[in-house]
């Protein structure tokens, strides 16, 4: 008797079992098949053109003939190319001067847009207009600002008895010309990160430090500043990214020039790419790019990890 309920309990088991793994499977297969259309994209539109861009590096291709498979020739060139170097220096010289200034600018906004003042939902959205207006009407304007003849900020300037100066045509100010167009574009959106990030803070901890007799600037340093330091991170590692892509700005309003003082990596690669038909050089440049981005990534991180031990 003891064996059949034994034997039975066991057949009931292997048929439970059974039916989870049918679910299990079942689950399994629906989640798959969501998610394919997803996966496909990436596959197709992500990491399909990423392994194909390291493939095309290592060969000479002009969009006519047949690739020719030069092994590491193109990366050996980045380092023996004078362009590569200023071209990196700019894109460096633009990256210093947008991130670290956009980002004040965007956490003071955020924080004084962020107190109950008036039409504050009209000065967000004010400022944050520029950044989703296309970079074609951007230049546009500013180009006009800058025009060296009747631009306004020479006629501001002529206040102060500063003579006009050729803010594009100049190699001393092209790049800083650019840099206030890309400080100003992004500043807005910037703005709201830094607002959802301040919006996130408790407002118990202001109300502790009030009682411990801290004022506005000191809650800000020892309050604001570090219950916001994962929003900054993210807003700094966007920001450095962003900047290293700049070229929409370059090409439109430079092209890169007077001579190659305004000229960056991404538009020498484009140059490389669609105006020289080297389409090999241009995808170690992008590969050199990435490499970049990556390890100033990586030790935004890891400073961003000791931080988080220290507090």
């Amino acid at each position: 008797m003891n064996s059949k309920l034994v034997t039975r309990g066991k057949i009931i088991g292997k048929k439970k079992d059974a039916k989870k793994n049918h679910i299990q499977n079942h689950d399994a297969t629906w989640a798959w098949l969501m998610l394919a259309p997803n996966l496909t994209g990436f596959l197709l539109f992500m990491l399909g053109p990423v392994v194909m861009t390291f493939v095309i590096s290592l060969t000479e291709y002009d969009l006519i003939d047949p690739m020719k498979f030069v092994g590491f020739h193109n990366y050996m060139k980045l380092f023996q190319d004078p362009i590569i170097g200023e071209t990196l220096i700019n894109t460096l010289v633009y990256t210093v001067i947008v991130v670290p200034i956009g980002m004040c600018i965007s956490l003071g906004l955020a924080v004084l847009l962020d107190q109950k003042i008036a039409l504050r939902r009209f000065y967000r959205a004010a400022y944050f207009l520029p950044s989703i207006t296309s970079m074609v009407a951007v230049s546009v304007v500013w180009q006009w600002i800058y025009n060296p003849e009747f631009g306004i900020l020479n006629y501001l300037l002529s206040f102060f008895r500063i003579p006009p100066l050729k803010w594009l045509s100049s190699s001393n100010t092209s790049l800083v010309s650019i840099s206030i167009v890309g400080i100003w574009k992004n500043a807005g959106y910037n703005m709201m990160l830094f607002l959802s990030g301040l919006q996130g803070i408790s407002t118990s901890y202001y109300e502790a430090s009030e009682l411990d007799g801290a004022n506005k600037w000191e809650q800000f340093v020892h309050v604001t500043l570090p219950m916001m330091r994962p929003t900054i991170s993210f807003v700094f590692i966007m920001s450095i990214i962003s900047s290293f892509q700049v070229f929409d700005a370059v090409n439109l309003m430079t092209q890169g020039g007077p001579g190659r003082s305004s000229s960056v990596l991404v538009h020498y690669l484009y140059q490389n790419a669609f105006q020289y038909f080297n389409m090999g050089y241009a995808c170690a440049i992008a590969y050199l790019l990435f490499g970049i981005v990556l390890l100033i990534t990586i030790i935004n991180m890891m400073n961003d990890k000791k931080l988080r031990e220290i507090y």
